[in-house]
């Protein structure tokens, strides 16, 4: 490691101790050692041709919750870029943050900071994203979660497009006004499967009656729905309408909380 790469690291430790012992001043059981923490985003699907972001930045919020922008704290986010969210589904994510250490404690927000080139594309024709919120102070996610000592979390950020892009009722304007749900890996369970035929686009659902999280099977016919609590779904497999084949609906899917349920092939013919 190069001594800049260490001053910076030494310097942004130091900040998030200070953090720590600033915002936790009237806990007289502190929280002592380390975790590791990595941030994963990925999409829920929508009816656009492509939602492009511009992820700049990852910012936490470590015992802090205050709702105004002191505390922040930048955690140095790599893979940042433009990406198209509609790709990150069937079990594709881009990896934000990878096992960044910092002091234990409690985690109150995550916050996505974005650049200016956001674009959303529909019937072939590009438009300009306006994110004035999200440029200036980042998209604030709840998270509120206990970091235990040496401990690693992987938090996936799940990306609601559909809920997220708003049409300006007296204007031309499309807005970005994030709806973005987060859920810890380790705490979680995972719904996957296969679809045939591999060319029919088909759009996978699944809810406890309380949310529902969705994902299209990718070219290879496979999906995943992940970041699912612990309990039973309804799973609702639902081909492009103009296929004419109708939806198919499973019952009772069991869903474990670290463990995959592979409910199998769903075939349409």
């Amino acid at each position: 490691m190069n001594k800049m790469k260490f001053l910076n690291y030494a310097i942004l430790s130091l900040s998030l101790v200070f953090a720590f012992s600033c915002n936790k001043s009237d806990d007289t059981n502190p929280v002592e050692g380390t975790s590791k923490i990595s941030v994963r985003l990925m999409d829920m699907p929508g009816d656009f041709d492509n939602v492009f972001v511009d992820v700049q930045d990852v910012m936490i919020k470590l015992n802090d919750d205050s709702e105004d922008d002191s505390g922040w704290v930048s955690v140095e986010a790599i893979n940042t870029g433009v990406y198209d969210l509609l790709e990150l589904t069937g079990g594709i994510d881009v990896l934000l943050l990878d096992d960044f250490e910092l002091p234990s404690g409690y985690l109150n927000q995550i916050r996505l900071v974005l650049g200016t080139d956001n674009t959303v594309v529909i019937d072939g024709e590009t438009f300009p994203l306006n994110t004035p919120s999200a440029q200036q102070s980042g998209l604030k996610i709840k998270v509120n979660q206990d970091l235990q000592p040496n401990i690693n979390y992987t938090f996936l950020l799940d990306f609601n497009v559909d809920a997220s892009i708003v049409m300006a009722s007296n204007s031309e304007n499309i807005n970005l006004k994030p709806v973005i749900r987060a859920s810890v890996e380790a705490q979680s369970g995972y719904i996957t499967g296969m679809v045939t035929p591999l060319d029919l686009q088909v759009l996978i659902e699944a809810t406890n009656g309380v949310e529902t999280i969705s994902a299209y099977a990718d070219e290879t016919g496979q999906f995943v729905l992940a970041g699912l609590g612990s309990g039973t779904y309804t799973v609702t497999a639902t081909p492009d309408a103009a296929s004419g084949f109708t939806a198919q609906i499973f019952e009772n899917v069991e869903v474990v909380v670290g463990a995959s349920t592979d409910i199998g092939t769903i075939t349409f013919e």
